[in-house]
C-alpha cells in the first residue's frame, strides 16, 4: 500500500463515525476525493499533517462519555458529596442554535443516572447551582448570547453558574466571562461564574506564535490569496502574520503546520470566488479576524464553522456554482429540519 492509501485510509478511519446514519461512511475514497482539490505536488505533506491533527482534535462520541462521565465524579466541582450536589444542581436547557447542548445533556443524564441513580428530570432546587454543558466554545458568541439572556431574564437575584466544555478558545473565553460579569452587574444580579474544560486552545492575537490554530506565517505563492490579503490589510483586523518556531502542541512540526496552514488559505481563496460571501466568511474560518478562525476540532455530530471553509463547505452533488467545493466534513446548519422544530417547538411550549 502506497503512502497516500495509508493517509487516506487513516484519515477516514478517524472520521468514520462522523453524522453517522446521516451521511455515509467517510472512506478512502471520500479523502482521496476530497484532497485531489488542494495542490497535487503538496497534497502528500497536506494529508500527514492533517492526519496527524485530526487525530488529536476530532471528538468521537466516545471522548463526550467519557468526559461526561468523569465529571459527575469530579470532587473538584460537585465536592465530597457529588450524589447531594447533583440532586440539587439545575442543568440549563437554554440554548437558541443548534442541537449541541442538548446532545450533552441526555448522554450527560444517562452518566449522571449510571453513578449514581439520579434522573436529570427530578434534579434542581432553588439554590443550587446552574449548569450550562456545551461542548467546545469558539468565539463564545453562542454561550454567551445564551447565557446573557437568562441573567437578565431568568436568573435568581444570586446563583453560581458553572459553564462546563470539553474545551475551549482562550480569546473567546475571555469575551464571555467579561460579557456575562458585565450583564449581571447591569441588572443588579450576584454572579459567580466558573469555567470548567478538559483542554483549553490558545488563538489570542499576542500569543499567536504558539497558537493551536491555523495562523498562517506567511503569504503563499498563490496570486488570488495574496491579492486576497492585500485586501483584507486594508480593513479593521487585518491578518499579523505568526513568527514561525514557536510552540506547535497539535502540530508535528513547523513546516507541517505551514503546509496546512497555505493550503486552507488557498482552497478557502478558491471557494470564496465562487460567490459573493460576506467577510464573515474567511477562508480560514468564519469569524472577524485576519484570514479566519481557524479552528481544527470538530466532533461527531458536526463540522463548525469556525473550521476552514475547505474542511465543511460544500455540496457533494453540485458540479457548479457557489457550492462547488466537495466537502471532507459536511456541514450541518442552524437551518437543518431538527433545528427548525426545535423553533416551532419552543415557541409553542
Amino acid at each position: 500500500m502506497s503512502e497516500r492509501d495509508n493517509l487516506l485510509e487513516g484519515i477516514a478511519k478517524t472520521i468514520q463515525a462522523y453524522r453517522q446514519g446521516e451521511l455515509e461512511e467517510p472512506s478512502p475514497l471520500h479523502v482521496d476525493r476530497w484532497a485531489r482539490q488542494f495542490t497535487p505536488k503538496n497534497q502528500i505533506p497536506f494529508l500527514r499533517e492533517f492526519q496527524h491533527v485530526i487525530a488529536q482534535t476530532f471528538l468521537t462520541k466516545d471522548v463526550v462519555i467519557k468526559f461526561l462521565s468523569d465529571l459527575v465524579t469530579n470532587e473538584a466541582l460537585a465536592g465530597k458529596d457529588p450524589r447531594s450536589f447533583w440532586s440539587q444542581a439545575n442543568v440549563l436547557r437554554i440554548q437558541k442554535d443548534g442541537q449541541s447542548q442538548k446532545e450533552m445533556v441526555k448522554l450527560f443524564a444517562t452518566s449522571l443516572e449510571a453513578a449514581y441513580g439520579l434522573k436529570l428530570a427530578s434534579c434542581g432546587t432553588r439554590g443550587g447551582a446552574y449548569i450550562y454543558l456545551d461542548d467546545v466554545l469558539f468565539g463564545g458568541g453562542r454561550v454567551g448570547t445564551d447565557l446573557e439572556d437568562w441573567i437578565k431574564n431568568t436568573a435568581p437575584p444570586s446563583s453560581t453558574v458553572h459553564v462546563i466544555l470539553i474545551a475551549y478558545h482562550r480569546l473567546g473565553q475571555y469575551f464571555v466571562e467579561k460579557k456575562l460579569n458585565r450583564a449581571a452587574k447591569d441588572v443588579g444580579k450576584r454572579l459567580n461564574l466558573k469555567f470548567w474544560r478538559l483542554g483549553e486552545l490558545e488563538n489570542r492575537l499576542n500569543r499567536r506564535n504558539e497558537s493551536d490554530v491555523l495562523w498562517p506565517s506567511a503569504a503563499p505563492d498563490h496570486p488570488a490569496t495574496q491579492a486576497y490579503l492585500h485586501a483584507q490589510s486594508q480593513g479593521k483586523f487585518p491578518l499579523q502574520l505568526r513568527q514561525p518556531g514557536g510552540k506547535f502542541d497539535l502540530f508535528s512540526s513547523e513546516e507541517g503546520r505551514q503546509v496546512l496552514e497555505s493550503e486552507f488559505l488557498i482552497a478557502g481563496v478558491k471557494i470564496r470566488s465562487l460567490s459573493n460571501l460576506s467577510d464573515w466568511f474567511r477562508p480560514l474560518g468564519c469569524g472577524p479576524f485576519g484570514a479566519g478562525f481557524g479552528a481544527l476540532i470538530a466532533t461527531y455530530r458536526n463540522c463548525p464553522n469556525n473550521c476552514p471553509l475547505a474542511l465543511w463547505w460544500g455540496d457533494p452533488q453540485q458540479a457548479s456554482g457557489a457550492l462547488d467545493w466537495y466537502p471532507l466534513l459536511q456541514r450541518k446548519t442552524y437551518a437543518a429540519p431538527e433545528n427548525a422544530f426545535d423553533v416551532l417547538y419552543n415557541s409553542t411550549n
